[in-house]
């Protein structure tokens, strides 16, 4: 149970450059440095996930 718990903690981030997806586990990795893996930009987005929103009809 515990590592599926860390597998649902995994959050991706994309970068604004070049667009690479870097999971939290490479952040990690670099010893908390927020960088882009491929090109080293510094800015990342987090991606969310796609919502689904239900409307009730009238």
């Amino acid at each position: 149970m515990g590592n599926m718990e860390n597998e649902a903690t995994v959050i991706v981030y994309e970068c604004v450059r070049c667009g690479a997806r870097v999971p939290t586990t490479d952040i990690e990795l670099r010893g908390g440095e927020i960088k882009c893996t491929v090109c080293g930009y510094r800015v990342l987005k987090k991606i969310r996930p796609p919502i689904v929103k239900r409307v009730k009809a009238i």
